[in-house]
């Protein structure tokens, strides 16, 4: 089926756009390129074939099913964190909770240490690429060396015929303290600007997906200061609350993980989509359900211990009705 034929049925349906943080998705093989060996069957982790193929069912699934409630149907778009390699994401779209759904993906190889990157995984059915290409984040320690991370993955492509520009994120983290590290994120949200202005100058009007995990909350410097304008809106920062967030560190909510996107979404024009709903993706199933972490993200690891579950982040999602 041609994308100008199958736009037309959509009218008026819900498509989701999801971002998941999928916590260390790694095969078992050492890359002697990368910092991995913790995951690996003699490693810290003991990740071992049974451990990956569980955690790859685990994630199809959680993924199958964000939005599905209320439009029947598995994300149209879905940005990845913390994906090893591009055989990882085979294996993952492969599941038999996606595998029938046509994914395609897009990835590159970042230069972090660890060797995680983000990638986008599509519908083809719904959404066909234009380009891509990753956009280098250059951040710098108090020495002057760089600090090697995840490069912003650029995506341009056609969603039911309407062309969107997706970036998608997984900013340096907090290791080393908030504080310490806020200057990497508000340089992350920079460069994302930055690249948000050029396209603009390309192109009039054009429509705007950011999304990622951006180790920073919706009212942090880097995002509110140096990310958002009169162009964005974050639907984000209305879900945030003491009880509720993407993930919890030490009994606090943050919710890192966000989708922002241009205010073109809001408008009334036949032939684009229009902004309907955001929330996070907390289903019972992808919690703790008992002990002094209940309710928190069902996790892979908590330190060297295995528990088996899905990821310490829920997904986020924003749904879209085609006007």
């Amino acid at each position: 089926m041609s994308s100008s034929s199958s736009a037309s049925h959509k009218i008026g349906s819900l498509h989701t756009v999801a971002f998941y943080n999928l916590e260390n998705l790694f095969d078992t093989k050492n890359d002697s390129k990368t910092l991995d060996d913790d995951f690996t069957p003699k490693g810290f982790k003991k990740w071992n074939k049974k451990r990956y193929h569980g955690k790859l069912r685990k994630l199809s699934k959680a993924i199958s099913n964000v939005g599905r409630d209320k439009n029947g149907n598995a994300p149209v778009i879905v940005g990845l964190a913390e994906v090893e390699n591009k055989g990882v994401i085979k294996d993952l779209i492969g599941t038999k909770h996606l595998r029938k759904k046509g994914f395609g993906y897009v990835h590159y190889d970042s230069p972090d240490e660890r060797g995680i990157d983000v990638a986008l995984i599509y519908q083809e059915e719904y959404f066909t690429i234009i380009h891509s290409e990753v956009i280098p984040l250059m951040v710098y320690n108090e020495e002057g060396q760089r600090d090697f991370t995840r490069d912003i993955l650029y995506v341009n492509g056609r969603l039911n015929n309407e062309t969107v520009h997706i970036l998608v994120n997984h900013w340096p983290s907090r290791r080393s303290g908030s504080d310490e590290t806020s200057y990497k994120r508000v340089e992350a949200a920079k460069t994302v600007r930055h690249a948000l202005d050029r396209i603009k100058g390309e192109e009039e009007d054009p429509v705007f997906i950011i999304m990622g995990d951006f180790n920073d909350d919706p009212g942090s410097e880097s995002i509110k200061d140096h990310l958002m304008g009169p162009d964005l809106y974050n639907p984000m920062s209305r879900l945030l609350s003491i009880e509720r967030g993407s993930l919890n560190h030490r009994f606090h909510w943050n919710l890192f993980d966000q989708i922002i996107f241009s205010h073109n979404f809001f408008d009334h024009k036949a032939g684009t989509h229009k902004f309907a709903h955001a929330d996070i993706f907390d289903d019972h199933f992808l919690k703790e359900w008992k002990g002094k972490y209940k309710n928190n993200p069902f996790r892979t690891f908590k330190g060297r211990k295995y528990l088996g579950g899905y990821s310490d982040h829920f997904p986020v999602y924003i749904q879209l009705k085609m006007q």
